[in-house]
């Protein structure tokens, strides 16, 4: 049998990249009810950290980011990057990778705001 084993409109359908952007969105919604600004700000998920460091600056072999940010400059917006396969890596099932893109997207928030983590999300670290 070729072709797609269920229609679009079932859940199955979704490709990972599809479903850990939905994560991303959950978690961004989620800290745009308390912080309101982050509507000024792009997010974007990635696959991989480019190696000259783009986002989140140069990196080393120690550790591979999983998040970076993109000030805002020249009429661009800011910009939080999520990079996806460094976190499904690290993850074993859907609620232990939504726990970590949301400790990485408050993160990345903090970093552009210039607050602590626990300031951006008070339950930051409780997971």
């Amino acid at each position: 049998m070729r072709g797609p084993i269920a229609p679009p409109q079932v859940p199955l359908a979704a490709s990972r990249a599809e479903v850990f952007a939905d994560l991303v969105q959950d978690s961004v919604e989620r800290l745009e009810r308390r912080w309101p600004q982050l509507a000024d700000i792009d997010f974007m998920v990635l696959e991989v950290p480019r190696l000259d460091g783009g986002a989140g600056g140069p990196w080393n072999d120690e550790a591979v980011p999983l998040g970076g940010t993109i000030p805002a400059r020249e009429g661009r917006r800011a910009r939080v990057v999520v990079y996806r396969r460094p976190v499904e890596i690290r993850t074993k099932g859907r609620e232990e990778r939504a726990a970590l893109v949301h400790e990485v997207v408050v993160e990345q928030v903090a970093e552009l705001l210039g607050l602590t983590p626990e300031t951006v999300d008070p339950r930051y670290g409780e997971d």
